[in-house]
């Protein structure tokens, strides 16, 4: 088990990016403490050539790391043959008390490495570095997230022991049992449906304002990360069951399997990007007046703003094609 592909990508992965960050680290620190861009002494000359370096090392990493969530996602579901009583990726991350809080650690480092590479974008737009300092502060904030994150898998995979008898995702996503889950499941449906509709409006308008007016940057940013919020939840509470036509299967990682064309890689992607790129335009927003960046900036944030509106509009149109469409009717 643990020579498949997947897993053994993962471990070097993982490993690499890791290493990489922590290097990265120890010379974001120094850039922190000693960065003075009007100065001429040889310490920033050394700096600014090593930030290049730096950039580019954790650029790649950090584009990995966002990769590895669904490399994870897409490895576990695949594991679940090996386990008697899993279904699909639920019953492989509930073999041990680690895969849970894995994938919500790489849920976390996948918006925190979305975040570092827009902010990293725009810095590299300016002539003088004008964000060097706040990338570098997000940095040391990402990277005991990735060690961390290194860890937990580390003991995730370690930890998958074949003997063990698992639950399906039958058993835990249900009103029955206890936890954020069955709770997502029990709320009443028609709530969460005028939820999921009224956070998508309101993104999608929030955005379509900043869009043309360059107003409201902070309030749609705030939007966007409670619109993805929602439609995660909403994907368990009641987008899920019209997928699979019962109206008893909340699950959210059957939908990424082959019977249902892997749709489920494409909802989450969709959803994942429009919550990162709506709270990409808010993080920017208190640099809209550096000088090196007023002309570019706002162009900046006028296509992060596009993109999420995109994608949350194709989200949504799948979504409710589907309900719209499905055999099941509530």
């Amino acid at each position: 088990m643990f020579f498949k592909p997947g897993i053994l990508a993962l471990f070097i992965s993982s490993l690499l990016i890791s290493g990489m960050v922590l290097y990265a680290s120890l010379a974001a620190a120094l850039i922190l403490r000693y960065w003075d861009i009007n100065s001429g002494s040889e310490t920033q000359l050394r700096l600014e050539r090593k930030t290049y370096l730096i950039s580019t090392i954790i650029s790649y990493a950090l584009v990995f790391q966002l990769c590895s969530l669904f490399l994870f996602i897409y490895t576990a579901d695949t594991l679940h043959v090996f386990f008697t009583g899993a279904m699909c990726a639920v019953g492989s991350l509930n073999v041990n008390q680690w895969g849970f809080p894995l994938v919500m650690l790489k849920l976390i480092t996948f918006l925190l490495a979305g975040l570092w590479l827009i902010i990293n974008f725009a810095d590299n737009r300016g002539y003088d570095y004008p964000l060097i300092k706040p990338k570098y502060l997000l940095l040391l904030v990402i990277a005991p997230l990735v060690v961390t994150e290194t860890i937990v898998q580390a003991n995730y995979f370690l930890g998958l022991t074949p003997e063990v008898i698992t639950s399906c995702c039958g058993s835990l996503f249900t009103a029955d049992t206890k936890g954020v889950a069955s709770e997502i499941v029990s709320f009443p449906r028609p709530v969460m449906e005028i939820l999921f509709y009224a956070a998508m409006i309101g993104a999608l308008a929030l955005g379509a304002v900043f869009y043309r007016t360059g107003a409201m940057g902070y309030g749609f940013a705030g939007t966007a990360f409670v619109t993805l919020v929602i439609s995660i939840a909403s994907i368990i509470s009641f987008i899920s069951i019209y997928f699979y036509e019962l109206p008893t299967h909340h699950c959210p990682f059957c939908i990424l399997q082959k019977e249902y064309c892997y749709i489920g890689y494409f909802l989450y992607l969709l959803l994942l990007v429009g919550g990162l790129a709506g709270m990409g335009v808010g993080l920017l927003m208190p640099f809209r007046r550096t000088p090196s960046l007023k002309a570019t900036l706002p162009a900046i944030q006028k296509h992060l703003a596009l993109t999420s509106i995109i994608c949350y509009l194709l989200f949504t149109a799948i979504a409710t094609y589907q309900i719209i469409f499905s055999n099941l009717k509530m």
